[in-house]
């Protein structure tokens, strides 16, 4: 199937109208255009790899509701990007510490036209204008998931949701995210599977609904959070 076909069955499978579809099209052309795009993953791959497993979090209601969307550690741009063009009504800050991926994705984001995204210069525990100011963030393949909880509870209104993606997740790993949700005011919601494309493994949206204020000492100064995850978990 060519990539054009594909992204026609995924616009099919999403709602996504033809000018979503020619966008997203325009972005797998400037991924590997760009030889400094911050991925190894392109062409028809990119295709499943990177929007199709971006466009899988719509099977969630609090993504697609979405108004103000943080995507952390956006890199080249997934699922921020992607979402973004999935979801006009949305205004999504791709927050990204690296220089020359921000330089990418300011690129990007100006090839395509995309006027409801915008790049933030940031490491997330450093972004201050984005606190208490997000419905929704997301976080692909990040961090541990105590650790992307620490990252995104203090930029979610009450009320507002973290979807995080992963592969597979040990009960370790899991049981520390759940303890990390409850010390940040945060609920974990369980993990949805996701089946993003044929042959896909191991992908789950581990989703936390944020239920009340996360206490003024988080998040902690730069790189704590990795050396010590909230609750103690690895």
């Amino acid at each position: 199937m060519s990539s054009t076909a594909r992204l026609a069955e995924l616009g099919q499978r999403w709602g996504l109208n033809a000018l979503q579809l020619r966008t997203l099209e325009e972005l797998l052309a400037v991924l590997a255009a760009d030889r400094h795009a911050p991925s190894t993953v392109r062409g028809h791959t990119a295709v499943d790899v990177h929007v199709a497993d971006s466009l899988s979090a719509l099977a969630l209601e609090p993504v697609r509701q979405a108004v103000r969307v943080a995507d952390l550690g956006s890199g080249a741009g997934f699922p921020g990007v992607v979402l973004a063009v999935a979801l006009p009504q949305a205004r999504v800050a791709l927050v990204e510490s690296a220089g020359r991926k921000c330089e990418f994705l300011e690129r990007l984001v100006s090839t395509l036209g995309i006027a409801n995204a915008r790049v933030v210069h940031a490491r997330a525990e450093e972004w201050p204008a984005g606190a208490g100011a997000h419905d929704l963030v997301v976080a692909r393949a990040l961090a541990p998931l105590a650790v992307v909880c620490e990252y995104a509870a203090p930029l979610l209104t009450l009320g507002g949701t973290v979807v995080a993606w992963k592969g597979e997740v040990g009960v370790a790993e899991s049981q520390s995210g759940e303890r990390a949700a409850e010390i940040l005011g945060l609920r974990a919601e369980g993990a949805v599977r996701s089946s993003p494309y044929a042959g896909s493994v191991a992908h789950h949206l581990h989703v936390f609904r944020k239920v009340a204020q996360t206490p003024a000492e988080y998040p902690r100064r730069p790189g704590v959070a990795r050396k010590r995850p909230v609750g103690g978990g690895r």
